[in-house]
């Protein structure tokens, strides 16, 4: 008799990395990955043009992982593309993109493809996410589409890793639906990215995740998060305020989102949610002579 462990390891799980700048924190994720345990990883470990040299001292630091320079900083979205792009043109079956600054348990892929294979329709599912510096609290268990903020929200974000998945020992077998999936992690049925396409390449990085996941929600596909692998995640303390880029990023992001993908009504909600708010923070930056996050909250306004 063929056990589960057996089957998955038969199974490639194709995994990519997206380094910019971070060689210390890529190295930690990469040396996790190749700790997995019950089940067999290719992992592609890309650099975005990294202008501090770290991608090649990363490269000679592990040469026997396939490695692609992209040349130019493309992003979150299009380095990542890149990586997709890579796997699908192997045959790959599953796909996983997860963020250089993260740390994966020993488990983490093994769980994250028994849940994905143990629904046809499943097309995508995220680990939970736990903060690097105190694994015992949620970054991300389970997200939601804020439709009128058109941004994808964290579920039991900042709760005790128990609370979030109903278990005393914060471990359960199952998935769980969701709206959302962060881009942190996501474990990718490639047939799903074969039928509605890769991130949006335009966005560069923050609310692609959301826009993917509303595209796979829209074409009938399913999207989860696995309490039962779990993902450690470098992240800023609580309270941190956005860097100008983000601010930009994210509000030109989401008027792109709901321009393009929201009905009407749900537009005008948005509108009467976000220029109002935008006015606020531009104020609030503009009178503490915060000039680059001003900056940034008329850019975000007004970029298309």
């Amino acid at each position: 008799m063929i056990s589960t462990t057996d089957r998955q390891r038969d199974e490639i799980v194709h995994v990519i990395v997206l380094n910019w700048n971070g060689e210390e924190d890529t190295a930690s994720c990469l040396d996790s990955l190749l700790a997995q345990s019950g089940v067999t990883l290719e992992i592609l470990l890309i650099d975005n043009a990294s202008p501090d040299g770290s991608g090649e001292r990363l490269h000679a630091r592990y040469p026997a992982m396939c490695y692609l320079q992209t040349g130019e900083n493309l992003g979150y979205a299009g380095g990542n593309n890149r990586g997709i792009e890579w796997a699908l043109a192997r045959g790959a079956e599953w796909v996983m993109v997860v963020n250089n600054d993260t740390v994966a348990d020993p488990e983490c892929v093994k769980e994250l493809l028994a849940a994905a294979a143990s629904e046809p329709r499943l097309a995508a599912v995220a680990p939970l996410i736990v903060r690097y510096e105190d694994p015992g609290v949620v970054w991300f268990a389970g997200g939601l589409h804020d439709r009128v903020r058109a941004v994808g929200t964290h579920s039991h974000h900042g709760e005790p890793v128990h609370v979030a998945t109903g278990s005393a020992n914060g471990r359960a077998a199952s998935w769980r639906p969701c709206s959302f999936l962060t881009g942190c992690c996501l474990f990718f049925r490639s047939s799903a990215l074969r039928e509605v396409g890769v991130f949006r390449a335009d966005y560069f990085a923050y609310v692609e995740d959301l826009e993917l996941s509303m595209r796979l929600s829209q074409a009938d596909w399913r999207i989860g998060w696995a309490p039962s692998a779990r993902l450690a995640h470098r992240v800023p303390p609580f309270g941190s305020p956005p860097t100008p880029m983000q601010i930009r990023l994210r509000d030109r992001n989401r008027r792109r989102l709901v321009r393009e993908q929201y009905a009407l009504h749900w537009k005008v909600l948005f509108a009467l949610w976000f220029w109002p708010t935008r006015a606020a923070h531009l104020v609030r930056y503009a009178v503490f002579r915060d000039w680059a996050r001003a900056s940034a909250i008329v850019t975000g306004m007004t970029e298309r």
